[in-house]
């Protein structure tokens, strides 16, 4: 494959904004230029230097679109992509009513395959690369996710997702079924292409301490891949925690005592956490992912960011279909939001770096995915920071950067991704 000069400005991060001043961390080019050689970046830079030495290579130019690394969306559901945007009240109804009915169908490859590849056309046509996803019980489900993917050369993160209570009989497998089903689809799929596999009992109150013990064995024998899950997302859940494992100390114990907490771990929402939890997952270096649409939406709480980023790994998430939109700029504006209920105000790099470079950290895949840098791969969204009237409006009164990127994180969608590229290639529109 030919190589080829993206032209426009450029964002990318050479620290974490959270940790340091944010002033520091930011590399931005108002006339910038990536070199992209097949699926590679092979150097950034500014557009005369770049466009100097390598003259006859072919030129994509975006003007004055913004350029940064495809959106890394740490954690959704994809079989809720049918029924995002459910009429509910708390998180219990809304998953007897709407998400475990939906999930009961996808035993059936053929749909199981369909909203798949929908819900992977979706987060390309919003700019999102890179996918989290929980599945069902079903191992087709799990196919079903990898193989959309790897049609469209994504990289994404999934695993077979393991109830065996507190759940439909259409949707329980047993302690030894998610033990053997797990190790087969990782052995399948973990390392083939850009696919990486996540151990995923979906939450506590859905798994036995059986079948939570023989998915921390398997973990324990395949210690480098990521294990997934959810916590403490509500407090009556929590309390539903505490009837279901009286001797544990906390929620997060419920995962520990079972060889569930560890450095590759990600746990979905950590909204209402113990001070001896934030400790415990700071000292393993496990990650937490904020799903601030979804907690707005089924009305969980309000995430800590200010007292979990500066200590934990913290990637950002839609949670579809929990979540109400799949649109990685509307969950950064519910981002800020949140933070500003919380007295936490999330300055724009801090936002953009959650959805890049941060959730890519979160995964444990930033030497991969999230970021500019030479050898990563070509994963790219390419922004119009004046997508609509209401946009363009205000960004014209631009006085910096992050005063024209502000607007479209606030009310951007869809209509200002540009284009979106999955290793070298432009795929949207």
């Amino acid at each position: 494959m030919p190589q080829t000069l993206i032209l426009g400005q450029t964002l990318d991060f050479s620290g974490n904004p959270f940790t340091q001043p944010w002033q520091d961390t930011v590399q931005h080019r108002q006339h910038g230029a990536i070199l992209v050689d097949g699926d590679r970046i092979v150097e950034t830079g500014d557009t005369d230097t770049l466009c100097r030495a390598h003259p006859q290579t072919p030129v994509r130019d975006y003007g004055d679109a913004l350029i940064t690394a495809g959106f890394v969306d740490a954690h959704m559901h994809y079989p809720q992509t049918a029924m995002i945007a459910s009429w509910g009240k708390r998180l219990i109804d809304w998953l007897n009513d709407y998400t475990f009915p939906e999930e009961s169908q996808f035993g059936d490859p053929g749909y199981a395959s369909e909203i798949a590849g929908r819900t992977c056309d979706l987060a390309l046509a919003h700019g999102t690369t890179t996918l989290t996803s929980f599945t069902t019980i079903h191992p087709t489900s799990v196919d079903a996710f990898f193989g959309a993917a790897a049609a469209r050369n994504m990289a994404v993160v999934a695993g077979k997702t393991c109830m065996d209570r507190n759940a439909p009989d259409t949707l329980r497998d047993t302690a030894q079924t998610a033990y053997d089903d797990s190790k087969s689809l990782l052995n399948k799929w973990h390392g083939v292409g850009r696919a990486h596999y996540a151990i995923t009992p979906r939450f506590s109150p859905t798994s036995t301490p059986e079948q939570l013990d023989t998915l921390g064995q398997l973990w324990g024998e395949y210690p480098d891949v990521l294990m997934q899950t959810h916590l403490s997302e509500q407090t009556d859940e929590i309390d539903w925690v505490r009837d279901l494992f009286p001797s544990a100390r906390d929620y997060l114990d419920t995962y520990e005592q079972f060889g569930l907490l560890g450095p590759n771990g990600l746990y979905g929402h950590s909204i209402h956490l113990e001070p001896r939890e934030v400790d415990r997952l700071a000292e393993i270096d496990a990650a937490v992912v904020h799903c601030p649409t979804s907690n707005t939406f089924i009305g969980s709480g309000l995430f800590d960011m200010g007292g979990l980023a500066t200590r934990v790994r913290t990637g950002l998430a839609t949670d579809t279909g929990g979540g109400s939109s799949f649109s990685m700029l509307r969950t950064m504006a519910a981002a800020y939001e949140v933070g500003q209920l919380r007295g936490t105000v999330l300055h724009p790099s801090q936002l953009m770096w959650l959805a890049t470079a941060g959730s890519a950290r979160a995964l444990r895949l930033d030497n991969e995915i999230g970021q500019l840098n030479a050898g990563s791969a070509a994963d790219l969204v390419v922004l119009d920071l004046a997508s609509t009237p209401a946009i363009a409006q205000r960004h014209a009164r631009a006085t910096d950067v992050w005063d024209a990127v502000f607007p479209t994180i606030m009310m951007g969608d869809d209509r200002a991704v540009r284009a979106t590229w999955v290793a070298g290639h432009c795929v949207s529109p």
